[in-house]
């Protein structure tokens, strides 16, 4: 009866001998994936460490598959790799200077902008104030209106005021105007000066002007002429333009509108203010 229960208990256990040298594999596999992994940053202190370590593991003969060298790239140097290591700490450690430097620069940068502003606003608010004492000792209140903000003085002329009707010759009467802003410029001899025309929709009847183009742009050069007669005046600082009737002020719908669009302007800029740039000139207005 013993032996055949024996015999029974053979018979009911599977031979499982083989995963024995599966799992060796499955090891050596797993070992094979981390030194490849490791090899893509090569340390070769680290590789010799962690070749022994895998060594005396798997082999307590000493011997393994990592005792071969040849798994370092050919070429490597510790000396140069540690050498490399330390210009890589010195390149970072001098990059913090030259951050701090770039930030100060930065500073000073915004300090010296916000200076230039509060010094050229309080220039042009002393010249809005000298200009509307000029209109108001001459009666020229209904003619002239001063606007002053972020971006320029801007100076506006009724066209009633300057011309007759369809022309562009500067009233006799009016020239001692132009001659008046002219004069108040010298005392800030470094601003940009634009003097703008501007017309309503009615198209010119004149064969003088072949649109309101060439009557808002001759309307506008005939007064800056007027102005830089004052030789004390930089003319590489002032520039005339004609936007005939595209930039309107208000509907050309009635007669009352269309006077007010008829007018030249006078824009004394901000230096920091990009006089060639339309958009931004037309935003101030």
């Amino acid at each position: 009866m013993s032996k055949k229960h024996k015999h029974d208990d053979h018979e009911e256990h599977v031979d499982e001998s083989w995963l024995i040298p599966y799992a060796d594999l499955l090891t050596l596999l797993l070992a094979l994936f981390i030194v490849l992994y490791a090899m893509n940053s090569v340390d070769v202190k680290k590789f010799e460490q962690m070749s022994q370590a895998f060594s005396v593991a798997f082999n307590n003969s000493g011997a393994g598959i990592l005792d071969f060298p040849s798994a370092v790239e050919t070429g490597q140097d510790p000396k140069k790799n540690d050498q490399n290591a330390d210009d890589k700490n010195n390149t970072d450690a001098n990059k913090q200077p030259d951050a701090n430097v770039n930030k100060d620069a930065t500073s000073e940068e915004d300090a010296s902008m916000e200076e230039l502003i509060k010094r050229e606003q309080a220039e042009l608010e002393d010249l809005k104030k000298k200009i509307d004492d000029y209109i108001d000792k001459e009666g020229l209140t209904s003619d002239l209106e001063t606007k002053l903000n972020m971006s320029q003085l801007l100076i506006t002329i009724s066209d009633n005021a300057l011309f007759s009707p369809g022309q562009a010759t500067v009233k006799q009467e009016s020239e001692a105007l132009a001659s008046a802003i002219s004069k108040m410029l010298q005392e800030y001899p470094t601003y940009k000066v634009i003097v703008a025309g501007h017309t309503d929709n009615t198209p010119v009847g004149r064969s003088e002007f072949r649109s309101n183009w060439d009557l808002s742009s001759m309307r506008a050069i005939r007064f800056l002429d007027i102005m830089l007669e004052n030789k004390s005046l930089d003319p590489t600082r002032f520039s005339a333009v004609g936007y005939g009737e595209y930039h309107p002020l208000v509907e050309n719908t009635t007669a009352a509108n269309k006077a007010k669009n008829r007018r030249v302007e006078v824009s004394i800029l901000h230096s920091y203010v990009d006089s060639t740039n339309p958009q931004q000139l037309q935003v101030k207005q």
